[in-house]
């Protein structure tokens, strides 16, 4: 995202002698069976499932190294701009039921550069908080166009220089090589250097899924990067590179949204919407869709941004001056509403989530976990929510959700379930249309209380009497 984003268009050898032969078959029939295999010719997936360590693409999906399916849902961060922000954040991103953040980072050129410890720490703190670390250098955003920006080289460079804080965490982090690398002038030149790019940062070691912004300010109106994906995924030599694609104004209706995406899942390559907003100055993007379509085709999304917007885009903030309990009414739609982080994501198996990338299981070995947040508060009162997500491997079919209020509040009234109290003691019954929760799936009720000792969140919860991790 950059708030300088411009109006965009919305279109659109030959053989060894005998004797060398000889000597090469001699030397081969020494080998044992299992060097034979890998020396042998490898499809682009026999050479990914040999060369994964953590997260990979496999068969046109993210896949984690047990090989779960993980589809991101989450939000990004400016962590560049506001780092003192960025410990807070992470928390409440993932209190609302985000599995990935995507962390804005700076190669030095335009913005302080965040060094080896400063990425140390990030890495650090996704992972106390049990969220995929999507990694993007900033600096390249517009190339071509913002004269301040930086090539896809020089971001490979920066990874590199920070390469030993990366290392080991293939299986946590994603590298985004670069944000929006390139604008509306020259952008036919993403496809070579994408491709440099991408190679520069496997010869110099990196095995961390690669993530590939599209150009035209990663809107990608003029599909150089759908029509020349294939090949940039070929010229990874691990073949372990997804592409991420920023839908604002050019994504103004579903049939939009639909064609780009299908586009790829049509050819078996792997696509996220890294990018996405609820409006945008160069048009009116249709996040519904995208909200729908990416649940459809099991794809991720990751939604711009937390919070400091400016330059004009303040309206995509999600939380007001990073506050939680004042979610904007882009913050309630993305993590609250349908299709929403609350009801879709799952958190990555590599962090004890269930099977298939599952829920906040923890590994603690319960099935369910639940969010909460207050919403809305006044004097001598409050609003809160409550998400309750099935990690188990059955569906839930009528429910009880308990708590224990740590102030002394008292609900006054509550919607998606029925309520009852003794002290602090709360006991919420599931309505006939909260009563049923899938494997995987998530149920949500909201309430109001009274109280004037404050609105701390409960330490506990249990389900049917069984005790419940925190999303």
């Amino acid at each position: 995202m950059s708030a300088s984003r411009t109006a965009l268009p919305t279109g659109r050898g030959t053989a060894p002698p005998a004797t060398r032969l000889g000597l090469l078959l001699a030397l081969l029939s020494l080998l044992p069976l299992s060097a034979l295999l890998v020396l042998g010719p490898q499809t682009p997936a026999a050479h990914a499932a040999v060369a994964a360590t953590g997260l990979h693409v496999s068969g046109g999906r993210l896949l984690e190294a047990n090989g779960d399916d993980f589809v991101m849902r989450g939000v990004n961060h400016a962590h560049a701009w506001y780092p003192s922000r960025t410990t807070a954040a992470l928390g409440d991103i993932k209190a609302l039921g985000a599995n990935t953040v995507r962390v804005v980072l700076s190669t030095g050129d335009q913005w302080a550069k965040n060094d080896t410890a400063d990425v140390a720490n990030i890495v650090a703190q996704c992972k106390q908080n049990k969220l995929i670390c999507v990694l993007e250098a900033h600096d390249t955003t517009g190339y071509g166009e913002q004269s301040a920006a930086v090539s896809l080289a020089r971001a490979a460079d920066y990874w590199i220089s920070v390469r030993s804080a990366l290392t080991g965490q293939e299986s946590y982090v994603i590298v985004n090589i670069g944000n929006e690398p390139y604008g509306n002038t020259n952008y036919t030149g993403w496809t070579a250097d994408t491709k440099a790019a991408v190679q520069k940062l496997r010869n110099a070691g990196f095995e961390h899924t690669l993530m590939v912004d599209g150009p035209n300010w990663g809107q990608d109106w003029s599909f150089t990067m759908r029509d020349n994906a294939a090949s940039v995924f070929a010229a990874d030599p691990l073949r372990n590179t997804m592409f991420s694609i920023h839908m604002y104004g050019v994504f103004d209706t579903a049939a939009k949204v639909s064609s780009y995406l299908n586009a790829f899942v049509s050819a078996g390559l792997p696509i996220l919407v890294g990018e996405f907003g609820d409006m945008h100055s160069d048009g009116d993007p249709d996040e519904d869709a995208i909200m729908a379509t990416t649940r459809s085709l099991k794809l991720g999304y990751l939604g711009w941004s937390w919070s400091g917007n400016g330059g004009g885009v303040e309206y995509l903030d999600m939380a007001t001056g990073f506050d939680p309990n004042t979610l904007t009414s882009w913050g309630q739609r993305i993590f609250k509403g349908t299709d929403g982080i609350a009801a879709t994501a799952k958190q990555a198996a590599v962090y004890g989530g269930s099977s298939g990338g599952g829920g906040g299981g923890g590994g603690t070995g319960n099935t369910c976990a639940v969010g909460y947040t207050v919403s809305g508060q006044w004097s001598g009162g409050f609003q809160g929510e409550v998400v309750i997500r099935n990690t188990g491997s059955t569906a839930v079919n009528g429910w009880t959700l308990g708590w224990t209020f740590p102030d002394g509040q008292r609900v006054s009234q509550m919607w998606g379930a029925t309520s009852s109290q003794s002290g602090s003691s709360v006991s919420a019954a599931s309505a006939s249309y909260t009563a049923v929760i899938a494997p995987g799936a998530s149920v949500a009720l909201g309430f109001t209380a009274s109280g004037t000792g404050g609105t701390s969140t409960p330490s506990a919860f249990t389900l049917n009497s069984t005790s419940c991790d925190r999303l």
